[in-house]
């Protein structure tokens, strides 16, 4: 079959791709290098994340998407051409058909953005599917049941949360508090803290390392690398997983709000299968260690973590997709 078929799942930190038939083939950083001068691409993907914080003056290595939407479309596109070309090739003769989930709460406008841009970075046809849709099919919740399901996907830069009944949302809120948040509220802690200032991707080794939702009586420790605010110079400490608990609970605390908010605006009904199935969670943030646990203390209502949480939107998008006639209702496209 000449017509390829991908679903992308663009991320704020990560993107993956997913080839209808094959599965996952792809799985890079949504990072873009650019030349400022002559605004031409550098690198992408991987090797534009090596170079985050460590670029010349006339180099800048960036974030096109922010809080799960668009910031910048040219390199977006740019993006998305690099994607499609390196899991199709560069032939225009047989243009993909793309399918692109975006977070739930996104306006018309940002919508159309996603649209033009893939299929201006070489797609036949763009679709797009809602992400907390795709992560439910990602997670093998039958969504088109008369049920209620509760979907929590914390991302990189946006948290999707939503009830799915019958093929469609029911009640959802976005909110842009998510994992670069958490990494944020731990760089702000350093140099508040031990006047110490660390970069993005420093934030998130500790948020990996030894990041914990919930403080468990074996602590671990962690050595971080950075620069002494006072005199400039590289300087390294030793920090805890209980004081990395107490940099980020604030950002946590008003992720699982956004999850109560929700669940206060469910209808009863709906309210009463969720109690019985409990919340399900996908996403990177997810993997926090013990997240599911603080969520299920503040809430009250048991919460797993899918199998897969990072792959369950991608998976989800290329299911949708394979299977277009079955989840029509949940898509939109050009």
């Amino acid at each position: 079959m000449f017509n390829k078929r991908l679903g992308i799942d663009l991320g704020t930190a990560n993107s993956l791709v997913y080839l209808a038939g094959e599965g996952v083939v792809l799985n890079e950083p949504t990072v873009v290098a650019v030349a400022q001068d002559d605004n031409h691409i550098v690198a992408v993907g991987t090797e534009a994340k090596e170079m985050l914080g460590r670029t010349p003056g006339n180099i800048v290595a960036t974030r096109p998407l922010r809080d799960g939407v668009i910031a910048d479309y040219l390199i977006t596109e740019a993006l998305l051409r690099y994607f499609i070309q390196k899991v199709c090739g560069k032939s225009w003769f047989f243009k993909p058909e793309v399918m692109i989930c975006v977070p739930a709460g996104v306006t018309q406008v940002e919508r159309r953005a996603v649209i033009d841009a893939t299929m201006a970075a070489g797609a036949r046809i763009a679709y797009l599917i809602e992400e907390p849709l795709a992560a439910a099919i990602g997670a093998k919740i039958p969504i088109a049941q008369a049920s209620g399901n509760m979907i929590v996907d914390i991302g990189g830069g946006s948290t999707e949360v939503a009830v799915i009944s019958l093929g469609g949302i029911v009640v959802n809120k976005s909110t842009r508090i998510a994992g670069n948040k958490i990494d944020e509220a731990i760089a702000h802690y350093m140099k508040k803290k031990y006047n110490l200032i660390i970069g993005e991707r420093s934030a998130e080794d500790v948020k990996i390392g030894i990041g914990t939702a919930v403080n468990i009586a074996k602590e671990s420790k962690m050595e971080v690398r950075g620069r002494d605010a006072a005199s400039g110079l590289p300087r390294m400490i030793e920090i805890t997983s209980k004081e990395i608990n107490e940099a980020i609970m604030p950002v946590l605390v008003q992720i699982v709000g956004v999850v109560k908010e929700v669940l206060e605006a469910t209808p009863p009904e709906l309210g009463a299968d969720i109690i019985d199935k409990g919340i399900v969670m996908a996403g990177g943030t997810s993997l926090l260690r013990n997240m599911d646990t603080l969520m299920t203390k503040l809430t009250g209502v048991p919460c797993h973590i899918a199998a897969d949480p990072l792959l369950c939107v991608v998976k989800g998008t290329g299911v949708a997709l394979e299977n277009i006639e079955l989840y029509k209702r949940s898509i939109s496209g050009k």
